[in-house]
C-alpha cells in the first residue's frame, strides 16, 4: 500500500494558475463575451431566444411576462444570474441598439435617452416574426447539433440555424478577458446583396463585396465622415469609424438661428444624450460659444430633436465645429470584428465573416435536404407497400384473421412464413409463402384503416406517391449540384429581402479633420469671487469696483486676476487644485456662482481650502507649509505651474494634514500654535527650502498627544493679535526662538 507522500503531486503553483486563468478566460471569451460568426448570437442571447421558442412565444401568441422567460432560462440553460439574461432580452428588443430587433417587447424596455427597462416583472415580451423566419424556421429539422445544458437535464441548439450573417445584421460587442468585439450594425438589404454576391462567385474580393456592403448602418441615423478609409478597416477588420449627429439649420424667433440636431451618433445613445447637453451648456457658460443662448431636447416618439438656440447673427458653421471638436457630436466607434469561428477566437475581414456564413448555410442545407430526402425514402417505401397491398387486400385480410399475433403477421408479409396460420385454402397459403414485404412496409399496412380501401383515398395514395418521387428527385438534384443548391439560397435570400428590406439609414461620406479657429482671447482684468459655501463667480472690474464693499462682505476670498490666468487652490490634504479663468462664469454681483467642485476635482466634503490665489501670483512666489504634526518648509512656487487640474502640492505623512500654505515672501516669522497652548516663533527662513516632494523639517517639537491647531506669518512691522482662551495675544510681541523648539506656553 502506497503512503500518502507517494500520492502527493507537485506541481509549480504559476504552472496551476496560468493553466486555471488561461481555462477560465477561454470560458469567458467563447461562452459568454464574444458571439459565435454563424448566427451571430452570444451563448446567453441564444438560449433566451430557443427559450422562448420551446415557451411558444410566437409572433402571433399572447406576451408573455419577462420573468417567466428569464427564470425559465436561467433554470434550464443559463444558470447566470437573471440580471444577464434579463438585460439580454431588452436590448434584443431595443430599436435603437439594434438594427433588426428579434424580441417584441410590451411595456417600458428603456429609451434612447438613456431610461433603463422596467422590473421584468412589468414587461412582456415575444418573439419577432423576423427571429422565427431567420432563426428558428428550420429548428426542428434536426439540422444542427443540439447539446447537454449544464445539469444534463435538457438539450439545446450549440448554434442556431441563422440565414442571415446576424453579426453583420445587428452588430455585436462585449469585453471578454484580455480582447474586445464592436461590430456596428448594417443594413440587411446590403447584407443579403453581399452573401448572394458571394454565393454566386466565391472569389469576390472584400472590395467588390464593398459595393453592396457600403458601410455601418447604424439604428440612430447619423453621418460616417471617413468612407474613404473603410475599405481597409473591413479588410482588417479593426479601425476607428467617424460618426456625426445629423444637424439641420432652422430659423428662430426674433431672428435668431437654431442649430437642430435631429439624428445623433451611435455612440451618444442612453446617458451620452444627457452629457451632450451638459457639455453644450457648459461651452456657453465657460464663453467658449458665447453666442449659446439655451440648449433644450424636444424628443418625441416621432424622433430625436435637440435644438441648440443661437444669437442673431452667429456664425453656425464655427459653432458646430466647435461643437464637433468639444463634444460628442462628432465621435469614433472603435471597429472590431472579434467572433468566435471554429470555438476560437478571431478578427476577420468582411470577406471571411460572410464566407463563413455561406459555408455554414450549405452545411444546414445540405443537413436539411439529406434529413428531408431520407424521410420521403421512407414514405416512398411505404406508399409502395401500401399500393400492393391494395392489390392483394384479401389475401392480406385472410392472414390477419389466421394469426395469432402481430410478430406472426408481420412475419408472413416480410418474409412468407406462414406456420401456425389458418388458411382458407392451400392455395391462399401458397400466395401468402410468396409476400415479399419491408418490415415497415408490413408494419404500415398493419397500421393502414380500411377507409383506405375507398376508390377515391387509392387515388390520393397515387398522387400522393407521384409527389414523393418528385421531392425525391428534387432533393437529389439539390444535394448532387452545387449549382443547383446555391440558386435556391438566393432565392430564399431574395425572400427575406422582399419581406424585410430596409432602406439605408446612416449616410456616407468623406469629410476633413475639423479645423477649431481659436478666437484670440483678448486680455483683461476681472475679479475673482468666491463665497463661505464655495460658489465662484468672475465680475467685471467696474462692476466690482462700484460694489466693493458689497463684494467684500459677501465673499471669503476676492482679488483680482487677468482673464487668461488660472486659480490656484491650495486645501488641508496637500492637494493644488487649478481653474482656467475662462472657465469660471461671469457672473452680475448678486447672481449665484457656480460650485467650485463642478470646475475642478476639489472636493469639499474631504479637503478645506486654506489659500487661493492666481498662478501668475504663485508662480513668483516662494510658498511656506505647516502640517499638524509641525513640520514645515519653504518651496518655490515655481514647482506648481502645471496645466493639469490637480497637483500634489506637498508629501504628508499619513494621519498628517496641511495647517497652513501661503506665499512667504515679504513675511519674517512664522508662527505656530500647538492644541495645548504652546507658541512657538521663529524666522521663516529657518524652514528649509524643499521641493514640493519632501515632507519638510521639524518646525515645532510637540509633547505626545499634542498637535499643531493654527500656523500664521508675520511682517516685522505690522501688528498683528489672536484671540487665545478669551484674550487677546500680540504675534509680533512673542519672544523670538529657533526652528524646532517646544515653544511657549501661553
Amino acid at each position: 500500500m502506497s503512503s500518502v507522500e507517494d500520492r502527493i503531486i507537485r506541481t509549480d503553483y504559476s504552472e496551476i494558475m496560468q493553466k486555471n486563468y488561461i481555462d477560465y478566460a477561454m470560458s469567458v471569451i467563447v461562452s459568454r463575451a464574444l458571439p459565435d460568426v454563424r448566427d451571430g448570437l452570444k451563448p446567453v442571447q441564444r438560449r433566451v431566444l430557443f427559450d422562448m421558442w420551446q415557451l411558444g412565444t410566437r409572433s402571433d401568441r399572447p406576451y408573455r411576462k419577462s420573468a417567466r422567460i428569464v427564470g425559465d432560462t436561467m433554470g434550464k440553460y443559463h444558470p447566470h444570474g437573471d440580471s444577464s439574461i434579463y438585460e439580454s432580452l431588452v436590448v434584443m428588443a431595443q430599436g435603437f441598439k439594434k438594427g433588426r430587433t428579434l424580441v417584441d417587447g410590451h411595456g417600458n424596455f428603456g429609451s434612447i435617452e438613456g431610461d433603463g427597462a422596467a422590473a421584468m416583472r412589468y414587461t412582456e415580451a415575444r418573439l419577432e416574426k423576423f427571429t422565427e423566419d431567420v432563426f428558428l424556421s428550420d429548428l426542428d429539422k434536426d439540422i444542427v447539433d443540439f447539446v447537454p445544458n449544464f445539469d444534463e437535464t435538457e438539450k439545446e441548439p450549440s448554434v442556431l440555424p441563422a440565414r442571415l450573417p446576424n453579426v453583420l445584421v445587428n452588430g455585436s460587442d462585449g469585453i471578454a478577458v484580455g480582447m474586445a468585439t464592436s461590430i456596428p450594425p448594417h443594413n440587411l438589404t446590403e447584407v443579403i446583396d453581399a452573401v448572394e454576391a458571394f454565393i454566386r462567385d466565391d472569389g469576390v474580393t472584400n472590395e467588390q463585396l464593398m459595393q453592396y456592403v457600403k458601410g455601418p448602418d447604424f439604428p440612430t441615423g447619423g453621418i460616417v465622415v471617413n468612407q474613404s478609409e473603410l475599405p481597409a478597416i473591413y479588410e482588417s477588420g479593426q479601425g476607428k469609424i467617424r460618426i456625426r449627429g445629423k444637424v439641420e439649420i432652422e430659423k428662430g424667433k426674433s431672428g435668431r438661428v437654431n442649430i437642430v440636431i435631429t439624428e445623433i451618433p451611435y455612440t451618444m445613445v442612453g446617458a451620452g444624450i444627457g452629457k451632450f447637453m451638459s457639455d453644450v451648456a457648459a461651452l456657453a457658460e465657460s464663453r467658449q460659444a458665447p453666442d449659446i443662448v439655451d440648449i433644450s431636447n424636444q424628443s418625441s416618439k416621432e424622433g430625436i430633436r435637440i435644438v441648440i438656440e443661437c444669437r442673431k447673427g452667429a456664425d453656425t458653421g464655427q459653432l458646430l465645429n466647435l461643437l464637433y471638436k468639444k463634444t460628442k457630436l462628432e465621435d469614433t466607434f472603435g471597429f472590431n470584428m472579434l467572433v468566435v469561428s471554429g470555438g476560437r477566437p478571431e478578427t476577420m475581414s468582411l470577406r471571411q465573416v460572410i464566407e463563413a456564413h455561406v459555408d455554414f448555410q450549405f452545411e444546414i442545407a445540405d443537413r436539411k435536404y439529406e434529413n428531408l430526402l431520407t424521410h420521403e425514402l421512407e414514405q416512398k417505401e411505404i406508399q409502395e407497400g401500401l399500393i400492393r397491398a391494395v392489390d392483394v387486400i384479401d389475401l392480406i385480410i385472410e392472414i390477419l384473421r389466421g394469426s395469432k399475433n402481430r410478430r406472426m403477421a408481420v412475419d408472413c408479409l416480410v418474409m412468407g412464413k406462414t406456420e401456425g396460420i389458418r388458411f382458407k385454402t392451400k392455395k391462399s397459403e401458397q400466395e401468402a409463402s410468396q409476400l415479399m414485404f419491408t418490415e415497415r412496409q408490413a408494419n404500415a399496412i398493419l397500421d393502414m384503416r380500411l377507409v383506405k380501401l375507398i376508390g377515391l383515398e387509392i387515388d390520393a395514395l397515387m398522387k400522393e406517391h407521384e409527389e414523393t418521387i418528385r421531392k425525391i428527385e428534387f432533393y437529389q438534384k439539390l444535394l448532387e449540384d452545387h449549382g443547383e443548391m446555391s440558386k435556391l439560397l438566393i432565392s430564399e435570400l431574395e425572400e427575406m429581402k422582399k419581406a424585410y428590406a430596409q432602406e439605408r439609414r446612416t449616410q456616407l461620406m468623406d469629410a476633413g479633420e475639423i479645423v477649431l479657429e481659436e478666437k484670440q482671447i483678448e486680455e483683461e482684468e476681472v475679479v475673482f469671487c468666491l463665497d463661505r459655501f464655495g460658489y465662484a463667480k468672475v465680475l467685471d472690474a467696474n462692476t466690482y469696483e462700484k460694489n466693493k464693499e458689497a463684494a467684500d462682505a459677501d465673499n471669503k476670498y476676492v482679488f483680482r486676476i487677468l482673464n487668461t490666468d488660472r486659480v490656484c487652490l491650495f486645501t488641508d490634504i496637500g492637494k493644488m487644485h487649478s481653474v482656467k479663468v475662462l472657465d469660471i462664469p461671469q457672473k452680475k454681483l448678486r447672481d449665484k456662482g457656480i460650485p467650485i467642485d463642478n470646475l475642478s476635482n476639489y472636493e469639499a466634503t474631504k479637503e478645506e481650502i486654506l489659500w487661493v490665489g492666481p498662478l501668475s501670483l504663485v508662480s513668483g512666489s516662494e510658498f511656506f507649509f505647516v502640517t499638524e504634526r509641525g513640520y514645515v518648509k519653504r518651496t518655490s512656487g515655481a514647482e506648481f505651474v502645471a496645466s493639469v487640474r490637480m497637483i500634489q502640492s506637498t508629501k504628508l505623512q499619513d494621519g498628517d494634514k496641511l495647517i497652513l500654505a501661503a506665499p512667504c515672501d515679504a513675511m519674517d516669522y512664522a508662527v505656530l500654535i500647538s492644541h495645548s497652548g504652546f507658541f512657538l516663533k521663529f524666522q521663516t527662513n529657518e524652514a528649509s527650502e524643499l521641493k514640493k516632494t519632501a515632507i519638510g523639517v521639524k518646525g515645532m517639537n510637540l509633547a505626545e498627544g499634542d498637535r499643531v491647531d493654527r500656523a500664521y506669518l508675520l511682517e516685522n512691522a505690522r501688528e498683528f493679535s489672536v484671540d487665545h482662551r478669551g484674550g487677546k495675544v500680540s504675534l509680533n510681541r512673542l519672544k523670538l526662538a529657533k526652528r524646532g523648539g517646544k515653544g511657549t506656553k501661553k
